[in-house]
């Protein structure tokens, strides 16, 4: 490594922000979304299941902090968790019509000749 470059180690991460910490748990459910990249391997797949828990521990904490939070910290929890909750319900949808279709477009293909 050169003299001027500096490792992400070197670099101590913050900590002990409320806002910056439900930013992480958002980044990560938006990784498992397929939405952004993961920055280690430079892949976007998707992880429906783990979505689903951080979506699950994202209400806990909002459930837990209830009354203790300042009103910037709850409406940037109550955003992240109203976004995360739509892009999975949309990405649920589509899956969902990719792989069972429409019952009426099947019977529909049968009196097609192939």
């Amino acid at each position: 490594m050169n003299q001027g470059q500096r490792r992400a180690s070197d670099v101590p991460l913050p900590g002990g922000n409320f806002r910056l910490f439900i930013t992480r748990l958002s980044f990560q459910a938006m990784m498992s979304l397929g939405l952004i990249e993961n920055p280690i391997t430079r892949e976007r797949t998707k992880n429906l299941p783990n979505a689903r828990m951080l979506l699950d521990d994202l209400s806990m904490l909002r459930d837990k902090c209830s009354g203790n939070l300042e009103p910037d910290e709850q409406g940037h929890l109550d955003k992240v968790i109203s976004d995360i909750e739509y892009a999975l319900e949309r990405i649920e949808e589509t899956e969902g019509a990719a792989v069972g279709g429409d019952d009426e477009e099947d019977e529909d293909d049968t009196d097609v000749p192939h």
